[in-house]
């Protein structure tokens, strides 16, 4: 699942970032509403937890403007404007759910899975499936339970294993880099010589394809790594 975090706030924002990231979450920040209307108005986000008070445009523009551009992403505020006013203002300029700080990040958790259940039930049929579930080959990855099977075998990944394995799957026969992964998996920087990449390939590929036919993590010597769900041609 990928989360977009908007929050000028530093340390907030690593708080609920590296929370959201243990917990199996991919995870983008954008301190401006200007810069998230950049990043979310394509709806590529899962989920956006959105700050009031912004520099420049404030949150309320934010998702009124997503809104406004037919974008259906849902919105947790999380916010120090406490008042009725305030979250029944926030709720009418398109939020799906209000938070005030200080916050329980344990619950701000619980209503993040409530809003992606929510969606998901509230799309119903096939694109309800489509919206919860990727399914390449013979490997589906359940995005709500985070659970993975491949061949109807159930595996357990860890939950960086479970963000890599989802970030191969969105990107298909597509080359991801090292330092692409690391910015994608770990949202922070290191450095692009680690082994961290090569370790948790490795690990991935232990339980995805060592007892499984076609191998689907392919290794491009001296550029990265690459998924394809039908074994590479």
């Amino acid at each position: 699942m990928h989360v977009l975090v908007v929050e000028d706030d530093n340390q907030i924002a690593r708080y609920v970032s590296k929370g959201l990231g243990e917990a199996g979450y991919t995870v983008e920040r954008a301190e401006t509403g200007e810069d998230a209307l950049g990043l979310a108005a394509l709806g590529q986000f899962d989920a956006l937890v959105v700050d009031v008070t912004l520099p420049g445009k404030d949150g309320l523009w934010l998702i009124e403007n997503l809104r406004g551009r037919g974008v259906a992403t849902p919105v947790l505020v999380l916010s120090a404007r406490s008042s009725v006013d305030d979250r029944v203002r926030g709720l009418k300029h398109g939020a799906d759910d209000y938070m005030t700080k200080p916050f329980s990040f344990t619950e701000l958790l619980a209503r993040i899975e409530a809003l992606l259940r929510r969606t998901g039930l509230q799309q119903g049929g096939a694109s309800s499936s489509r919206s919860t579930t990727l399914a390449l080959g013979d490997l589906r990855l359940d995005l709500l339970s985070r659970d993975c099977t491949r061949a109807g075998q159930t595996i357990d990944l860890q939950p960086r294993e479970y963000g890599l394995l989802e970030y191969f799957m969105r990107n298909p026969g597509q080359v991801l880099t090292k330092t692409m992964i690391l910015e994608h998996v770990w949202n922070y920087d290191f450095d692009p010589q680690t082994n961290v990449v090569d370790v948790l390939v490795s690990r991935l590929r232990s339980k995805i394809d060592r007892d499984f036919e076609p191998k689907v993590i392919h290794t491009l010597r001296g550029v990265g790594y690459a998924f394809y769900p039908e074994g590479k041609r």
